[in-house]
């Protein structure tokens, strides 16, 4: 579920609008997205995969979490998801359906899956 909007990171491109199949975000013209629907998210991940910045943190948990700014930075979570399917800057694209499965099947092992 998407659990985080980084407003220091975020440069406001309104991808993440764009590409949510569900509507999940509301957008003001230059301003940082909001999630406003968030029990609409499908936990799909596009908009992390889209976001150019690595400004969004989706949960692979489909229970609410409480997340931290800098405990995201620091652990590296911001954005890895992105980074995992090979979307990052400077990634192999030809990864992307190694890391697609891989993540697959870590979250095939979480409860409820």
């Amino acid at each position: 579920m998407i659990e985080f909007i980084s407003a220091s990171k975020c440069v406001s491109c309104g991808l993440c609008v764009s590409v949510c199949p569900t509507g999940v975000f509301d957008q003001e013209k230059g301003k940082v997205p909001v999630i406003a629907r968030k029990d609409d998210c499908q936990t799909c991940f596009m908009c992390e995969v889209y976001c150019p910045v690595d400004a969004m943190y989706v949960s692979p948990n489909v229970d609410e979490v409480t997340v931290n700014e800098e405990e995201l930075i620091q652990s590296g979570v911001l954005g890895s998801y992105r980074r995992e399917i090979g979307w990052g800057k400077g990634q192999n694209p030809s990864a992307a359906s190694d890391a697609s499965y891989k993540m697959f099947q870590m979250m095939s092992k979480l409860p409820g899956h």
